[in-house]
């Protein structure tokens, strides 16, 4: 009889476990394929965002929409590090997917300003 309670305890646990692990909304799936799109203003001395944090899929490509009275260069701290020219006016640059969980800070060279952080998943 206690092998009979044991044997279905470890059927039941498997059971559940199997189940849990079979969540396709975990934000790790959850549209990694379409890029992150960050508007970003450069104005005088100041950035927006300034330093605010960014949730991203592990892979994930991110798109800055880039508006600046003169052009600069943006320094993303992943690895391999990214450094991204932009012109004065309105352009687009795109960092590209960061595999490797954790925070990526995307600053200002120019400015030395964090931008964003970036909060790979």
């Amino acid at each position: 009889m206690r092998r009979t309670l044991a044997a279905a305890a470890v059927v039941l646990a498997t059971l559940t476990l199997t189940t849990a692990c079979g969540d396709s909304d975990s934000p790790s799936d959850a549209g990694s394929s379409d890029p992150k799109v960050i508007t970003v203003t450069f104005d005088g001395d100041a950035v927006t965002p300034s330093g605010e944090r960014v949730e991203v899929a592990s892979g994930q490509d991110i798109e800055l929409d880039v508006t600046a009275d003169k052009a600069g260069e943006i320094h993303v701290h992943s690895s391999p590090e990214q450094e991204l020219e932009y012109e004065a006016g309105e352009s687009t640059v795109t960092i590209t997917g960061i595999d490797q969980p954790g925070t990526v800070d995307v600053e200002s060279h120019t400015l030395d300003k964090v931008i964003v952080q970036l909060e790979v998943r």
